[in-house]
């Protein structure tokens, strides 16, 4: 029996939607945070927000925000004077602005919890949270000189770790 027009349509539909659907990395492969933005610039996130990975994981940002350039920026003092929002024996990183569809990497082998930001917009609250292992008391537990729009818009380190993957609200 031929299948009709319809079901051919309807699987080949199926098919393209599956291949758009966000899947998790494999291992090995980076785990991708995306910056992104409103056309309009009124508005800038990361996404995901937070993410809880295995030590040696590769974390990979990309500019998809056709408007703005941004950073990925660990929270620590040799980042503009930030305060230590990483683990204490962890690498700082600053990948500088990139421009739209520019990508930066950093490989992450110590556990606990690294806050980052984006360089121009923290104000905005552009920043993100990574667990890596199974972290102790992280930098949500000591308070800094941050601020409150940008202690709002971490995602909890419980959240994080229930969910493995925290979306933007």
């Amino acid at each position: 029996m031929m299948p009709s027009r319809r079901q051919v349509l309807r699987i080949g539909g199926g098919l393209l939607a599956g291949l758009a659907w966000p899947r998790p990395p494999l291992a090995g492969e980076p785990v991708e945070i995306r910056m992104q933005g409103k056309a309009d610039g009124s508005q800038v996130w990361f996404d995901p927000v937070g993410l809880h990975v295995e030590p040696g994981r590769t974390i990979r940002w990309l500019n998809l925000d056709p408007g703005n350039s941004h950073t990925a920026t660990a929270y620590h003092p040799k980042n503009a004077e930030h305060p230590l929002r990483i683990p204490k024996d962890a690498q700082p990183w600053n990948s500088d602005y990139l421009l739209p569809h520019e990508s930066f990497s950093v490989t992450l082998t110590v556990e606990g919890v690294y806050d980052f930001f984006c360089l121009p917009h923290e104000h905005a609250g552009m920043v993100g949270r990574i667990i890596v292992g199974h972290p102790g008391p992280g930098p949500a537990d000591r308070p800094g000189a941050l601020p409150a729009v940008v202690l709002q818009a971490f995602p909890s380190i419980d959240e994080i770790m229930r969910q493995g993957i925290v979306r933007r609200a």
